[in-house]
């Protein structure tokens, strides 16, 4: 068997010798070459992604101001954020919302504008203290002034995530965006075949201290993803049939470009974060081979049903994304249109940018300091007493009087 170490792939790419490929172009070698030769030739396959990730966030240290001040209630761009950390830390959220109820404006917007070296107004109160004796402030802000700026992504990068249609006489309007009545369209939301996670089905070589492209610079996995959950049915090439693994990522937002740190908002549902991320995996030995050229084809998700409200909604059918890119599926023997959320030509943009880092040794390719979880057993929120009637039908207004009262003491 073919078996290389991670010194000798950083050695070949310190010599200019390294062969680096995206997932995408790896995938003919092999079939060209078969996974023996293909596994000698290449070094390194970059793989990437370009979606919407809602669990993203930032930490932001704002600094001291004289007399100085512990702040307790937190705006940016009348956005809340969250100050119960430290005198002057806060941590805004994608998609939290303005406090005046404003859907179409939120922590994603703020990010997007601090990554654009745009200003962002500041307010602040508390309550007075001797050592912080300042109750209000206002003041602007960007990633020049702020001491830190950077993302601290809670669930990034979902290995595989299902589809989503609806079979019920009216509009759904979701996280996974507009579905029409009467399976009048599916939408779905990955890099397929250039996906990291989908590529390193096992976590081999992705793992916490894996450097990661993010949003244009460069991060680090942190942790395992908010609900990774390995423990699920997998095809013989280990592709999971479900969300199974994420990752919580970290990175720097001074360095980051707006062209792959954008705001978006989804109607009727709220914000969210698209977010580009890439990850090139060492071809350690013929496995890995084999894991980094799977195909489309090769993946298979389900097709959920989101106008049932329940946590594990019906599946209406099984299908692979050769089959979803290909714009129509048939479901109940009628063609029905498919849409992606995710963005392909972003995605092969990052990873044919990684393949050029790598390439040029800008991007060092090291081994996880801890590898992730293979089994997780995930846990349901079980209610208190009598369920009421909590599933509503469309969007419900929003209270906007429950924030702080931004009067200075």
């Amino acid at each position: 068997m073919v078996k290389k170490t991670y010194e000798e792939i950083n050695e070949k790419i310190k010599r200019g010798e390294a062969v680096v490929v995206t997932a995408e172009e790896v995938i003919g070698v092999v079939q060209d070459m078969g996974i023996k030769e293909a596994t000698r030739k290449i070094d390194v396959v970059t793989t990437a992604t370009f979606a919407p990730m809602c669990s993203s966030g930032a930490f932001l240290n704002f600094g001291h101001s004289d007399p100085p001040m512990r702040m307790t209630h937190v705006e940016l761009n009348g956005v809340p954020a969250y100050a119960g950390i430290a005198a002057v830390d806060a941590y805004i959220g994608a998609t939290e919302l303005r406090s005046d109820g404003v859907l179409n404006y939120g922590g994603a917007h703020v990010i997007e504008d601090l990554v654009k070296g745009n200003t962002v107004s500041l307010r602040a109160c508390s309550y007075a203290t001797d050592c912080y004796p300042r109750t209000y402030i206002e003041a602007d802000v960007s990633k020049d002034t702020l001491n830190q700026c950077y993302l601290f992504n809670p669930r990034n990068a979902y290995q595989n995530y299902g589809a989503a249609t609806n079979s019920s006489s009216r509009t759904l309007y979701t996280y996974m965006g507009k579905l029409k009545p009467s399976y009048g369209n599916v939408t779905y939301c990955t890099a397929g075949e250039l996906s990291p996670l989908l590529n390193d089905p096992y976590y081999r070589t992705i793992g916490i201290g894996t450097r990661v492209f993010i949003g244009g610079g460069q991060g680090f996995v942190a942790w395992e993803g908010t609900q990774h959950n390995p423990s699920v049915l997998r095809t013989e090439r280990g592709v999971p049939i479900g969300g199974a693994g994420s990752l919580a990522l970290i990175g720097d937002i001074k360095p980051m470009k707006p062209r792959y740190v954008r705001a978006a908002s989804i109607p009727r549902y709220g914000v969210t974060l698209l977010l580009g991320v890439g990850i090139p995996i060492p071809i350690l030995d013929e496995e890995m081979m084999y894991f980094s050229s799977v195909t489309n084809e090769d993946i298979w998700t389900y097709i959920y049903d989101y106008s049932v409200a329940k946590r594990e909604r019906p599946v209406v059918a099984r299908t692979n994304y050769k089959e979803l890119r290909s714009g129509i599926i048939t479901i109940d023997g009628r063609e029905v249109p498919t849409v992606p959320l995710s963005s392909l030509s972003m995605a092969r943009e990052i990873a044919q940018t990684l393949k050029t880092w790598v390439s040029q040794g800008e991007f060092p390719i090291g081994p996880p300091v801890q590898l992730l979880p293979l089994e997780r057993e995930p846990h349901v929120l079980e209610p208190k007493g009598e369920e009421g009637d909590y599933v509503s039908e469309g969007l419900q207004a929003i209270d906007a009087t429950t924030g702080p009262s931004w009067v200075p003491n």
